[in-house]
């Protein structure tokens, strides 16, 4: 697991000096073991909004955005250690920074990624880019406060979950060539549901469940994870029981792709 952690004592806007760090676990749901920073002796280890992936050429690839420009390490093993590559550059915009960056592989082998105000950014020159707008923001219109996208790529669809956080409701979007004609396929999930339900009935409620990612094998997705607290962000002061969390939760991502083929005629394969 790469996340992001910071000093508990700060409260939930201690994140704004964040850390990268991995754990690691023999089960995917954990408990997860910490392993410490990822990039120790790189500004102290800052970074946040951390996103991994396996690049084409068998490495591994870690990406950050929001408190530094987005930067992009790589490893040949996830016990690092991690080298940076470079910073991701947007063509035509010189001083982009990058917020909510998550990013991906699509299945030609070019990187694809969006990020909190939700354009496509499209590179066939490597993953630090240059990389190319491909059009305004593919987010449905009248949902306000939309951030913290996923984007990945199952069941002959593209797939975007991303966040309302005043709504405390995300959405899920497809595409069946990962830039044109998004569809909104409703919420995704709801905190004020049942969603976090165990096998003995037991039901986790909680406040918010934002930053949603997903993990993959075999070409679906098997679990999501979700960044979960019980109280409002600014209610949380540190020294108090409160801070962050991350949940594993399996996830039929199989049942998912078979059930959306259904309601998706004729989509083209990649």
């Amino acid at each position: 697991m790469f996340a992001s952690r910071w000093d508990e004592a700060a409260g939930h806007n201690g994140w704004f000096g964040s850390v990268a760090v991995h754990a690691v676990s023999d089960k995917l749901t954990g408990p997860y073991e910490d392993k410490g920073l990822c990039w120790p002796n790189d500004q102290g280890g800052k970074g946040h909004n951390v996103t991994a992936l396996t690049m084409p050429d068998g490495r591994y690839a870690i990406i950050i955005s929001e408190t530094r420009d987005c930067t992009v390490y790589v490893s040949k093993s996830l016990d690092g250690p991690w080298e940076t590559l470079g910073k991701i550059t947007v063509e035509g915009e010189p001083k982009w920074h990058g917020s909510n960056v998550s990013i991906m592989v699509r299945p030609d082998g070019n990187f694809e990624f969006t990020q909190r105000e939700g354009r496509i950014y499209f590179s066939d020159k490597g993953i630090l880019g240059p990389y190319k707008v491909q059009g305004q923001s593919v987010y449905p219109r009248g949902i306000p406060n939309l951030e913290d996208p996923c984007i990945w790529y199952s069941g002959r669809l593209y797939h975007i979950t991303v966040n309302s956080w005043s709504t405390r409701k995300a959405y899920h979007l497809t595409s069946t060539d990962g830039i044109h004609d998004w569809v909104n396929r409703g919420v995704a999930y709801d905190p004020r549901e049942a969603v976090i339900r165990y096998p003995d009935g037991t039901v986790n409620r909680w406040n918010k469940l934002e930053r949603p990612s997903v993990y993959m094998e075999k070409g679906h997705v098997v679990a999501i994870t979700l960044a979960a607290i019980d109280v409002e962000k600014d209610q949380e002061k540190g020294h108090d029981g409160h801070g962050s969390k991350v949940l594993v939760i399996p996830f039929d991502g199989a049942a998912l792709d078979r059930d959306l083929k259904k309601t998706t005629a004729d989509a083209p394969e990649q």
